[in-house]
């Protein structure tokens, strides 16, 4: 197969203004999840960046209870497929598993459990369901063995500035395990999370407050739209 192949791109006047992940991320070699290929993954709740972002999947964990009525509010208006959190740090247990049906049957393409979720809840969620089920990985303490064995299909890891020695430390010992991780804000920081053995990369995009100061700033300045 040709090198460098050249890959025509399409976009309407209207619509060319969007959130652009950074395209060192497609070094990556991506997650192929049901058959479509991820590498790129926006963390985000918010409808109005999932349907201005070109990234290839969206991961949708915050920080209060799960509910599915944010799930399938998220699930309506992402084009992109979902990755939803369903709990496992202060939401534990037999709801854990109950959200991870429910996100399933709305329609999205892999749940995320938190740290603190026990390997008994993810064994559970497991058996459960179809979709994937995503362990985050939160130091280079955990046991990812008995993860494994629980039935983790793929790892999140989110350890702050020791992530890509957590992810090197897990592609060592688990050559073939998928792995998303984030890939920290420089060029230099993603590359070295997908060297260290990364599949896909999570991006935080700017917030809409951030995103609306750049366009205010060049509207009051007598700019056009940027």
């Amino acid at each position: 197969m040709a090198e460098n192949l050249y890959i025509p791109e399409i976009s309407g006047p209207l619509r060319s203004f969007m959130l652009k992940v950074p395209e060192e991320i497609q070094q990556a070699s991506g997650i192929r999840v049901m058959g479509k290929l991820i590498k790129s993954i926006v963390f985000t709740t918010d409808i109005c960046i999932i349907r201005n972002v070109n990234a290839d999947a969206v991961i949708a964990v915050y920080p209060f209870t799960p509910q599915p009525i944010i799930t399938q509010a998220i699930m309506s208006a992402a084009d992109i497929p979902v990755f939803t959190g369903v709990g496992g740090g202060l939401t534990q247990g037999k709801r854990v598993v109950n959200l991870s049906m429910h996100a399933e049957f709305q329609g999205a393409i892999g749940v995320v459990v938190n740290a603190p979720t026990s390997n008994d809840v993810v064994r559970q969620v497991c058996d459960t369901i179809d979709i994937p089920v995503v362990v985050t990985v939160i130091s280079e303490h955990e046991d990812i063995e008995s993860r494994l064995e629980a039935g983790a299909k793929i790892f999140n890891v989110s350890a702050a500035g020791k992530t890509t020695n957590v992810v090197r430390e897990i592609r060592k010992r688990h050559p073939d395990i998928p792995i998303i991780a984030t890939g920290g804000p420089t060029s230099e920081s993603i590359l070295a999370t997908i060297e260290a053995g990364a599949n896909a990369i999570t991006w935080t995009p700017p917030t809409n407050g951030e995103v609306f100061r750049d366009i205010m700033n060049a509207y009051r300045e007598g700019k056009p739209h940027p």
